[in-house]
């Protein structure tokens, strides 16, 4: 796993860089170019953290819809439904720090993905 330290890997909303693996915890940059947005998803292994570092986060958690701006936070519990957007003209950068017993990218269960990846 050492070896995805620091790479950074595409996706269709931006990319993420992965800084940091521990026991049960991964440490995450993600950027979100303008107009992009994550699918809508949940994990059945992992809890996430993000704190937004750079613009401002449209976030859906479970039945909320909210705002997070520069140096905000917010818990996304294991099997929560959620989702970032990012609506301004300026990329979205959070720090993601993913925390749980298996901690993989195969554990993103797909409800709507604008992109056309496959649903689960």
């Amino acid at each position: 796993m050492k070896n995805s330290l620091n790479k950074i890997v595409s996706r269709p909303w931006g990319n993420f860089k992965t800084i940091h693996i521990g026991d049960n915890f991964t440490v995450k940059i993600l950027t979100i170019h303008p107009n992009s947005q994550i699918s809508l998803q949940y994990h059945n292994n992992r809890s996430e953290h993000w704190i937004i570092t750079k613009g401002i986060a449209n976030i859906t958690k479970g039945d909320q819809n909210f705002i997070l701006n520069e140096n905000e936070v917010t818990f996304i519990e294991k099997e929560e439904i959620h989702r970032i957007e990012n609506k301004e003209k300026y990329d979205l950068v959070i720090v993601e720090v993913q925390t749980g017993e298996k901690i993989s990218e195969n554990d993103i269960v797909r409800l709507d993905d604008i992109y056309g990846r496959k649903l689960y």
